[in-house]
């Protein structure tokens, strides 16, 4: 699934997204497991805005995302930052060409865009392809209480002078899987009116013990699963879960 006219809104109605949280995680991984290196491909990059501070805090950053849209808009973060931040577009779960980093990121729940068992496996082994030996493999997923609870059959909505939208969730066809229908309107400052989008996403999740068993298949030693940017182990309550895991 890819983001459309989505992309160049995403900032403006994700500004409390705590990215600063995210580079923190990566930091304290990076620093607690002894990893020297710098190079850290940033996987499913969105608008960069992680790639863009991670590239500020003085990583050697590679974005990769699907949506041609999303890229344009880091690629222009980038540029007024004047920052060095390598763009390339490209599916996660098909990697290739790519070089070997340090530290490889899925962040913002960007692996549950994934649909099949079979992508989310084939996504870990092009990871371990392009991650160098002892390098680490960090990734986010939304956990199945906040599929089944804060996701199913709820709706959202921002209201804001220039940007408004109606977020509304369904139950998927797949277990732990949700639809996102995503309506916004944007206000045109040349005439004073809105003009509406819809778009309709697709995430799923999975238990984490079927992540930590995908990676031991996949040739990664797991080094921590926690949540919610706490150091502490999944509780039923938590909305967010991390895993750490090592390439051997």
């Amino acid at each position: 699934m890819t983001y459309a006219r989505f992309a160049y809104l995403y900032d403006d109605l994700m500004k409390d997204v705590p990215y600063e949280d995210w580079v923190h995680f990566l930091d304290l991984q990076i620093t607690r497991y002894g990893i020297s290196g710098r190079k850290v491909l940033d996987l499913a990059c969105g608008t960069g805005e992680l790639s863009v501070r991670l590239a500020a805090a003085g990583y050697d950053v590679t974005g990769v995302d699907l949506s041609q849209d999303m890229l344009a808009v880091a690629q222009e973060k980038a540029a007024g930052k004047k920052l060095p931040l390598f763009l390339i577009e490209q599916d996660m779960s098909q990697l290739e060409g790519l070089e070997q980093y340090d530290m490889v990121g899925i962040f913002c729940d960007s692996l549950n865009y994934l649909q099949t068992e079979e992508e989310v496996l084939a996504t870990f082994r092009g990871v371990w392809n392009h991650t160098r030996t002892g390098g680490l493999f960090l990734f986010d997923v939304h956990s199945l209480y906040k599929m089944n609870e804060l996701f199913k059959d709820q709706t959202y909505a921002y209201n804001g002078e220039e940007i408004s939208y109606i977020w509304q969730c369904f139950e998927g066809n797949h277990p732990y899987s949700v639809e996102h229908e995503l309506t916004f309107f944007e206000l045109d400052p040349a005439n004073g009116l809105y003009h509406r989008y819809d778009e309709l996403h697709f995430q799923r999740t999975f238990p984490a013990a079927q992540y930590e068993e995908w990676l031991k298949m996949s040739g990664f030693e797991i080094l921590s699963v926690t949540a919610d940017f706490q150091d502490h182990e999944p509780k039923e309550l938590s909305e967010r879960i991390f895993f750490t895991a090592r390439k051997q």
